[in-house]
């Protein structure tokens, strides 16, 4: 694919729970001279130390997802009103494990309303769910009014992104809501095939190298 495509796609991402301010600006000037749709960040490295022209988003009830809805939502309004242009929550996977869609919808319904003028993903951690709940879990971010559904936090152990996992969701979903792919892609080969299943963004830390093997 080509490279200029690809980066259009990418959330250029930092999510170390070590990471320092001097780390986010390297991640900005990096970000930019690739230029990459965003950066993904920490809710703590918000505000940004410096304005940048990318788009900025935060993740949300992050890595685990087993914070209260109410945790969330308050996460949520909190990266709205500093003026973040996306929010990535995770949701509750246990609650999906144990088959609770109702409040998984209600959870993402939540962080919805507080944060209505922001761009919403949904990061379902699709290796950790059987291909039932995953249809589950997209038809519940749909009808919660997310913008886009997620693969990974690319923190839990059962893994991260599957070619499987993205044209699934892109099936259930169908083609107006996105659709991003992340945790472990780590070169241009596996990057193609999650686009081609179907991801619409890309949640990459090592974009460069992506890129170069394209």
């Amino acid at each position: 694919m080509n490279p200029q495509d690809v980066v259009a796609m990418v959330d250029h991402t930092l999510l170390a729970p070590e990471a320092t301010a001097d780390d986010v600006l390297k991640l900005l000037d990096d970000a930019e001279a690739l230029q990459t749709f965003s950066v993904c960040v920490s809710p703590t490295q918000i505000p940004l130390p410096r304005t940048t022209s990318v788009k900025v988003a935060a993740v949300c009830g992050f890595p685990s997802g087993a914070h209260s809805a109410s945790v969330k939502a308050a996460e949520a309004k909190e990266l709205a009103d500093a003026g973040v242009d996306e929010i990535d929550m995770v949701i509750n996977v246990g609650k999906a494990k144990e088959g609770d869609f109702t409040y998984i919808q209600n959870e993402i319904q939540a962080v919805r309303d507080a944060a209505p003028n922001v761009l919403l993903k949904v990061i379902i951690e699709s290796a950790a769910l059987t291909d039932d709940e995953i249809v589950a879990a997209c038809k519940a971010s749909v009808a919660a009014k997310a913008d886009y559904v997620k693969t990974s936090t690319g923190y839990h152990k059962a893994g991260g992104a599957s070619v499987a996992a993205v044209k699934l969701m892109r099936e259930t979903v169908g083609p107006d809501i996105g659709v991003k792919a992340s945790g472990g892609i780590r070169d241009g080969k596996f990057a193609t095939e999650l686009i081609e299943a179907g991801a619409s963004r890309l949640g990459l830390s090592g974009t460069k190298q992506v890129l170069d093997t394209l």
